[in-house]
């Protein structure tokens, strides 16, 4: 397949109406951090491990206020009862793939003690997808060195989307998928906040973009399409806004509500899990709720926007016994949009189809 992985934007394509921040992703939420590390063998390994470092989380701040919400509990997210009753985050949050998420934890766990020698409790926060149709998972490749590389390795940049990190073996919406990410800034009683999300895809459904259905039969209508198991999504939402748990909580349900603008099927086994947390730390008066109505909005729309990200980004991947997951055909999806009138003609970069799907 000859096709340059791009951002959603790059083709042309822009959900919502908020502005982004100045590099669209996660990191734009001032003191956010992310790392990667990635193990791919070529053949049979397409795992690793991502991590989404709070800067502010050290000797001076234990804490920063956080919250989870389950959309559907199929899936291992180790630490989230402590984060869901003391609304607290102390920790990195990494994730990996299902097999490796508890030997991730516990390199978590070193580097937590490290930090912090005279500790006695931590709480580490990793959560997982399943990447076991392109990567042989009982292998549980990922060790305490990957872990602590994406952690002490993590930047305040552009974040690497697609097949990299966490997301390196993951597939969704019949297609391949991986890491995307996306902000916005939103105005909110006359000053201004920043909201950044970040996900790891591998769901399942049919994908849908700008409302426009785009099934992966009619797009890769010779390709291999089997439906890959252990289906989950998670999303990781930071803000600056002076929000406390429970309105992060609120947050953290209208990034998994986003997954439906994407086509997710929300199927028995999907584990689809979203963290939200704020990088103000215990903030005296909170935002009236009142106040909210915009960032929920800029929750959504940068979710959904990440989520694009992650296909759009992704290549196609030939994993363990041979089993194969095409990237998705940015040339048909930019037709399909334009046919809807969800595009001008004319819209998105001059591409060329890939051979699967014909022209």
């Amino acid at each position: 397949m000859d096709q340059k992985p791009r951002r959603t934007r790059e083709l042309g394509i822009a959900v919502g109406t908020l502005p982004t921040g100045p590099l669209n992703a996660i990191t734009d939420v001032a003191d956010v951090l992310v790392g990667h590390t990635t193990i791919d063998d070529g053949a049979d390994l397409h795992t690793g491990v991502t991590a989404v470092v709070p800067r502010q989380l050290g000797v001076g701040c234990r804490v920063l206020p956080a919250a989870v919400y389950v959309g559907n509990g199929y899936g291992k997210l180790v630490g989230s009862t402590q984060v869901a009753e003391l609304g607290v985050l102390e920790s990195p949050i990494v994730l990996t793939a299902t097999l490796s998420v508890f030997r991730a934890a516990d390199a978590l766990l070193t580097y937590l003690m490290d930090r912090d020698p005279a500790g006695v409790s931590f709480n580490p926060l990793v959560g997982e997808t399943n990447d076991a149709h392109l990567s042989d998972i009982r292998r549980r490749p990922v060790t305490e060195e990957h872990v602590l590389d994406a952690v002490r390795h993590a930047s305040a940049g552009l974040p690497a989307e697609g097949c990299v990190g966490a997301g390196t073996g993951t597939a969704a919406l019949g297609f391949k998928a991986g890491i995307g990410t996306s902000s916005r800034r939103v105005g909110v009683e006359g000053s201004s906040c920043t909201v950044g999300a970040l996900v790891q895809s591998n769901f399942s459904g049919v994908l849908t973009v700008l409302g426009v259905s785009m099934p992966a039969a009619e797009l890769l209508p010779r390709c291999d399409r089997g439906e890959p198991p252990g289906n989950s999504c998670m999303i990781i939402v930071a803000t600056d806004a002076p929000v406390d748990a429970r309105q992060l909580g609120r947050l953290a349900r209208r990034a998994v509500f986003a997954m439906s603008r994407v086509g997710a099927a929300y199927s028995n086994g999907s584990g689809d899990y979203a963290i939200a947390f704020t990088t103000t730390p215990r903030p005296q008066q909170p935002l009236p709720d009142r106040m909210l109505d915009p960032i929920f909005a800029a929750v959504m729309d940068s979710v959904e926007e990440a989520l694009l990200n992650s296909m759009f980004t992704a290549v196609t991947t030939t994993g363990v016994r041979g089993r194969v997951r095409h990237a998705v055909p940015h040339q048909q999806v930019l037709r399909r949009l334009v046919t809807a009138g969800r595009l001008p003609t004319g819209a998105g970069p001059g591409l060329r189809p890939g051979a699967c799907w014909g022209g």
